[in-house]
């Protein structure tokens, strides 16, 4: 007994630990967005802001275009996450019922794809993209995200697509059911969980990526967020701490507030699909 309390009251500790070690860059960030320069350039930090002030949020605002780059990452994110669904989700349905040489090909190339970093393709893709005239443009660094997003958003869907029992399906038929009446009543809606997942993973790594709009975007109307915080960087290295901290927590804040919303509906689409089977 004591054993066992022991062993729990240890894996609390290290949750705990574990949340204050992801949790304190952002609650630093958050702090250092408030702060005045005077208290920036202290020797002494502390947590929270003697004197707050909102300085840091206009300055930033007014030195760099922030919501049109919100805008370019929103329409990239969001066509990224809507294009990498569609394609996926059919895909993998049909790598989880029909196991063959081709399924096992494609999960081969899911895994593999992931081994390649950034660099070994940057090239290539930017020959593509200037051929097809998508060089500096959003629709072009869409098409990136979504081939970049798609084998793992494939990988995640085979699995919730395998978790569905095929019982399911074969009683629709049996019931008079035609394969795409089954697919769309019956299957869809245990995959819900599952599309919703992977169209947050798809957004959240379209929101937040750097490398891609670095070198495919070039005018400043064009570029993304992340791009953008680059900006309050000097020729020299020296950051505009205030206004890069205050444009930082701006731009963190859509992922936490889609991912607060959507894991609910995670959980919810979780327990409606058990009730339904």
């Amino acid at each position: 007994m004591r054993t066992g309390r022991a062993a729990r009251a240890g894996q609390y500790t290290a949750l705990v630990a574990y949340l204050v070690f992801l949790a304190f860059p952002f609650l630093w960030l958050v702090s250092t967005a408030f702060k005045p320069a005077r208290e920036l350039s202290s020797l002494h930090p502390t947590w929270i802001p003697e004197n707050p002030t909102l300085r840091n949020f206009r300055q930033a605002f007014d030195e760099q275009p922030l919501l049109q780059a919100a805008l370019n990452s929103l329409v990239a994110a969001l066509g990224a996450a809507v294009v990498a669904v569609v394609i996926a989700t059919p895909m993998a349905y049909v790598m989880a019922r029909h196991r063959g040489t081709l399924s096992r090909m494609a999960t081969g190339w899911v895994v593999v794809s992931q081994a390649f970093p950034f660099v070994l393709v940057i090239i290539p893709l930017f020959l593509v993209l200037k051929n097809l005239r998508l060089i500096n443009s959003v629709p072009g660094l869409i098409m990136v995200y979504v081939v970049w997003a798609l084998p793992f958003a494939l990988w995640m869907l085979v699995g919730y697509v395998r978790a569905v029992p095929v019982e399911l399906e074969e009683a629709a038929a049996v019931d008079g059911a035609g394969r795409l009446r089954t697919l769309v009543s019956v299957t869809a809606p245990l995959l819900a969980p599952g599309i919703v997942a992977t169209a947050l993973f798809a957004f959240v790594t379209a929101w937040n990526e750097f490398f891609f709009a670095l070198v495919l975007l070039k005018t400043p109307e064009k570029q993304t967020l992340p791009v953008v915080l680059t900006h309050f960087i000097g020729a020299e290295g020296v950051a505009d701490l205030g206004p890069l901290a205050a444009a930082a927590f701006l731009a963190t804040l859509p992922s936490l507030v889609v991912f607060a919303l959507i894991q609910r509906r995670i959980t919810g689409g979780m327990l409606a699909g058990a009730v339904k089977s």
